[in-house]
């Protein structure tokens, strides 16, 4: 390979990659008071870039609740795109579902199946329990482990947090977050705002600004009053975002500052 052909090479973007899997889990999913769809045949699909989606069969959703619309959307990596309109009682969602009619060589699982706009259904369930914001990807893993070595959060040139009582959460894909003891932070400097956020695998956060030496810091500051059972660890404690702080030291330590699409610099 020459030298020119191996710096494309090595700056080329990863290729688009759709992969498949199937669920173990029972799937529904709701709508003013109705299940539209429930199967334990669910696919999930896998797209680089993007969040895992369900696909439901067919057979396991009330298309007698959908009316097909005009509506069409291209994929180049899927095909062409078909949708309907939900209809229960007095509700309508529109172009809510869509699916695959004749999907491409590639992608030859997408036929016979159709998928929801998270958002437009009112309420997602894997076996008996709510899943909130979009499908949980079975690869993802989250740890949440006690750690006695100091935590020192910088802001602002001021030490508005420090601790040997944290809890780091390791996240795949995810900077290392670090949970630290309400009181082992300089609450002082923070006011609650209306903030909230939701993620699949942790639940809703609350949010604060930090004001430090006159300049604010808009919702650097997060915890979860009521965490799913998997991270229940962290009820209560308050972490910062490691992107937007002066720095975050472990041991004395400087950590490398991550870039996330949290980063505000």
């Amino acid at each position: 390979m020459s030298q020119t052909a191996a710096a494309q090479s090595e700056t080329a973007p990863p290729p688009h990659v759709v992969t498949f899997e199937r669920s173990p889990k029972r799937i529904r999913v709701r709508f003013n008071g109705e299940t539209i769809a429930d199967t334990v045949r669910g696919l999930i699909l896998f797209e680089r870039g993007l969040i895992p989606v369900y696909y439901f069969p067919i057979d396991d959703v009330r298309m007698d609740l959908l009316t097909p619309t005009t509506h069409s959307t291209h994929c180049p990596f899927k095909g062409d795109a078909s949708y309907w309109t939900v209809t229960v009682g007095d509700r309508s969602a529109e172009n809510a579902v869509w699916s695959y009619p004749e999907p491409i060589a590639e992608v030859p699982e997408l036929k016979g199946h159709v998928a929801f706009y998270w958002n437009k259904m009112d309420q997602w369930l894997e076996e008996d329990e709510e899943v909130f914001v979009h499908a949980r990807d079975p690869h993802k893993r989250i740890d949440v482990v006690y750690s006695e070595r100091p935590v020192q959060v910088i802001l602002g040139g001021e030490t508005v947090a420090e601790s040997r009582r944290a809890l780091f959460l390791f996240e795949t894909g995810l900077p290392t977050r670090y949970y630290l003891p309400a009181e082992d932070v300089r609450r002082d400097l923070l006011a609650p705002t209306e903030s909230q956020s939701a993620c699949p695998y942790k639940g809703t956060a609350s949010y604060w600004t930090a004001t430090v030496g006159g300049t604010e810091y808009a919702d650097i500051v997060w915890c979860y009053r009521d965490p799913l059972p998997e991270v229940g660890r962290v009820k209560d404690y308050l972490c910062f975002y490691n992107e937007n702080v002066d720095e975050i030291r472990i041991d004395g330590e400087p950590e490398l500052k991550p870039r996330t699409h949290w980063s505000k610099d």
